[in-house]
């Protein structure tokens, strides 16, 4: 998953590695993400004070490439622990058989909406909703749904981003085929093409380039439900409301899971690390960080986000499973219609 993670890379840290060390010891943890991923050190060090355990991250440019490498060395792992899986890519790593089995103690405090795995292969640890969302600048009336999107008034000023290439553009996809049906979504989509859409490879080109807030002459974009959080909570001068704001029928739901992989040299130490993710102390720290959502219902939010959420009451989902059989139909699919 990405977006106002990859926000907060682009304007306040670049992520490639993390390495939190005390020192050398016994007991090393292994622990491959994406490299939108950010956690707070003290968090880490906790865990580390805690249980003796040394945590070292590895990291892999995004999900589709995460779950692939995983595939690769799946009879000898590189890490003990993979986070960052998505509910777009989860069956393939399901159905490579990457994970042990671990139904964490801390899942009693995560909503079963979250829980998508019976057989408790993948832990859900943070979720986020990829949405539409709209400049105030827009001299017309805003958009309310897809089907504004496909209106003359709102002619070239969507941008968005290619799904075989980009995480939110593959969320946003799934969204119409979630919100038009198998039989439908095509449709929406060659008439967004005709009303001049734009696409680019990845988040930060179409948020930081397209898009006004980049200097951009486009007004709407596909982004995150917290983007509006993090533009206020990430301003070099203070700003009392988001000048952006979401389109809550446009959204679709990513949940993010972490697994013990197959074949790990330390399953234990990996079982102990999934419990702390689902402890306050990481579900805390998670939405200032990555700008996504904790899962736990005994999580706080900080005020930021309190105050300059829109709550997606009914986001768009598709099944994981459904998900898997047809990703590269529909993503091909996608590119003939929209790039032709």
């Amino acid at each position: 998953m990405r977006g106002p993670r990859t926000l907060v890379a682009v304007t306040a840290l670049a992520v490639a590695a993390v390495a939190c060390s005390g020192g050398e010891r016994d007991d090393v943890l292994t622990v491959v993400t994406h490299d939108a991923f950010l956690v707070s050190d003290d968090v880490i060090a906790s865990f580390e004070e805690q249980t003796g355990i040394d945590v070292r991250f590895l990291t892999s440019a995004d999900v589709g490439t995460l779950v692939t490498e995983a595939v690769l060395t799946r009879d000898d792992p590189t890490a003990d622990v993979l986070f960052g899986i998505d509910n777009t890519f989860l069956s393939r790593g399901l159905d490579e058989e990457l994970f042990l089995p671990y139904e964490s103690p801390g899942l009693a405090n995560v909503p079963t909406e979250f829980q998508v795995d019976d057989a408790h292969r993948v832990t859900p640890i943070d979720y986020g909703d990829v949405c539409v969302n709209v400049s105030r600048s827009l001299t017309a009336s805003p958009p309310t749904s897809f089907e504004d999107l496909r209106q003359p008034e709102y002619s070239s000023q969507w941008v968005t981003q290619n799904p075989e290439t980009s995480s939110p553009g593959l969320a946003m996809l799934l969204a119409t085929i979630a919100a038009y049906g198998e039989d439908g979504w095509e449709d929406f989509w060659i008439d967004a093409a005709d009303n001049g859409v734009a696409v680019t490879a990845g988040w930060t080109e179409a948020y930081f380039g397209a898009f006004v807030a980049g200097g951009g002459d486009r007004t709407i974009v596909t982004s995150y439900a917290s983007s509006p959080v993090a533009e206020v909570a990430l301003a070099e001068t203070p700003i009392d409301s988001p000048t952006t704001s979401i389109l809550p029928d446009t959204c679709f739901r990513q949940i993010e899971f972490a697994g013990i992989l197959a074949n790990a040299e330390h399953p234990e130490a990996a079982r102990q690390f999934i419990d702390f993710m689902l402890t306050d102390e990481f579900q805390n720290d998670v939405p200032l960080n990555m700008f996504v959502y904790p899962v736990t219902s005994t999580a706080v939010l900080p005020a930021v986000f309190v105050e300059n959420t829109t709550v997606v009451e009914s986001p768009l989902r598709l099944e994981p499973t459904r998900i898997g059989e047809m990703r590269d139909e529909w993503t091909a699919r996608w590119v003939e219609l929209v790039l032709r």
